[in-house]
């Protein structure tokens, strides 16, 4: 990712955002959702609240799936532009490495390209949050008990 950032990002240069996006555009949609966020003066406290009444676990269950459906639409709108010969290594600048590691096909930390870790990890999410032990979804059968652990770390399998 850190190549891809560096086409965008210069030394000699200050980044400035493009203006306007095309309108019915995937950009254009993201942008006026951000815009209305932004513009909207909602205390982001109250927003994640929990309401009265409501149960934690349903409440956590539903910000997990909605963050997850949205960093999946802006990891869409950026992976068109992602190689494995633009973005070698998944990175998080110049000194953060990111390595893949799932205990399965990749047994110890791993490099890999960018989108190809990228890749790995929305299936590994989609694949929890699709997972009726861990996200239940029929009315009735509770959560597990370890499940705000699990859905608030890192630790969602095993």
């Amino acid at each position: 990712m850190a190549l891809c950032l560096g086409q965008v990002f210069s030394k000699d240069k200050t980044f400035r955002p493009r203006k306007s996006f095309e309108p019915g555009t995937q950009r254009f949609e993201l942008y006026k959702k951000a815009q209305a966020s932004l513009k909207s003066g909602l205390d982001l406290r109250k927003v994640v609240q929990l309401p009265e009444g409501e149960n934690i676990n349903d409440w956590i269950a539903v910000h997990v799936v909605d963050f997850f459906n949205r960093i999946n639409l802006i990891y869409g709108t950026v992976s068109e532009f992602c190689t494995e010969r633009t973005c070698p290594i998944m990175s998080g600048g110049l000194r953060y490495e990111y390595r893949w590691q799932d205990g399965d096909d990749y047994k110890k930390p791993t490099k890999l390209p960018a989108l190809k870790y990228m890749n790995l990890l929305m299936d590994w999410i989609e694949t929890n949050i699709n997972n009726e032990d861990i996200f239940p979804t029929r009315v009735g059968v509770p959560f597990p008990k370890n499940f705000q652990q699990r859905a608030m770390t890192e630790k969602i399998c095993n």
